[in-house]
């Protein structure tokens, strides 16, 4: 019987090994892909040539059965690997992130920003750019576009519309209203809709670049309230809150978990942060390369905490927060919501 075992085990890691040769020579899997499936391999005809082995492992475990010594190893050597794997997904996503976003900033630079670098300068203006990320936003972006102004405080205001793959008519009412539209080929999340519009900015070459919700849920007439301290080098980071100025929900669920995220990113910063979650904000451009953004959700917590992290003087200003105009929240429902934002709080200041 145990001769037995043994051969199983021994034909158990050749096929674990030939497999991933085989895989490795087509092209299929990395170095490091290959050299794992080698350990287990290795892994296992150890343990089939010489089962004494599980005795070290029960002297560790402080276990007097060899097999469930053996069994414990395997466990934890399963949990590894299931671990590994997990980042490997999350680093897919992010390639696949840096792909759509790559695809979406080629097409806004051969479009329309390299006509415009061919004509003739502003006179040296300055710009704010003005970045929209929008999914299924039909029924509202058209009245939030109309209500941007051209001119805020001497510098030209531009609009860019991310339509973060729309199967509404968003992309298309967008360009009725003569705004350029960037689009990605599947529905990234609003993370990476905002990381195509930094993108964006930073080849625009603009100065000041604010984010400002499809929803009608912010005041676009406010936008001045957030360049300003820019403008006036008080600040490189402006985040709209809406409990310094006014909240439609004021009350609501919504709001004690607002307050209690924000109070918690105060305590891990020691900066006090009255509005965590809000989506209307202005970032100094140049800032922008020291944020490693990172998350597809819940990226209003990330942008402050890199924001802190990395030195940015930060400031708040009272903004107006409405509800929905139009269409249905892309929030997740019930506990997903604030067991996200905490994951991404904890995440990004562990960072």
């Amino acid at each position: 019987m145990v001769e037995h075992v043994r051969i199983v085990g021994l034909l158990v890691a050749l096929l674990f090994a030939g497999y991933g040769l085989l895989r490795y020579r087509r092209g299929g899997w990395r170095r490091l892909d290959l050299l794992l499936v080698l350990l287990v391999a290795s892994g296992v005809t150890v343990v089939s040539l010489f089962p004494q082995i599980g005795d070290v492992f029960g002297w560790l475990f402080g276990l007097e059965s060899r097999a469930f010594a053996l069994l414990s190893a395997a466990i934890l050597a399963l949990f590894g690997l299931f671990l590994w794997l997990i980042g490997q997904v999350w680093e897919n996503r992010r390639r696949s992130g840096e792909i759509v976003t790559g695809i979406a900033v080629r097409q806004y630079e051969e479009q329309h920003l390299l006509p415009a670098r061919s004509s003739e300068g502003d006179g040296g203006r300055g710009e704010v750019l003005i970045i929209v990320p929008a999914y299924n936003e039909e029924g509202g972006i058209r009245e939030v576009l109309r209500r941007v102004p051209g001119e805020v405080l001497g510098y030209e205001v531009k609009k860019v519309v991310v339509d973060d793959g729309s199967a509404d008519a968003t992309a298309a009412i967008a360009r009725e209203e003569g705004v350029p539209v960037v689009t990605h080929v599947v529905n990234r999340g609003q993370g990476d809709a905002l990381r195509t519009g930094f993108a964006i900015a930073q080849a625009e070459g603009a100065d000041i670049v604010i984010n400002l919700d499809a929803d009608g849920q912010y005041k676009p007439e406010e936008i001045e309230r957030l360049v300003e301290p820019i403008i006036e080098d008080r600040a490189d980071f402006v985040l709209g809150s809406r409990f310094m100025g006014f909240y439609e929900e004021a009350g609501s669920v919504r709001h004690v978990g607002v307050v209690f995220f924000s109070r918690m990113i105060s305590l891990l910063t020691g900066v006090k942060v009255s509005d965590c979650t809000n989506g209307f904000r202005a970032i100094r451009v140049s800032e922008l390369h020291k944020l490693s953004l990172r998350e597809d959700r819940f990226n209003a917590n990330e942008i402050i905490l890199e924001a802190l992290k990395n030195g940015l003087r930060f400031d708040q200003v009272p903004v107006t927060m409405l509800s929905r105009a139009a269409g249905e929240t892309k929030k997740p429902p019930k506990l997903a919501y604030p067991l996200g934002v905490f994951r991404v709080i904890i995440s990004t200041w562990l960072r």
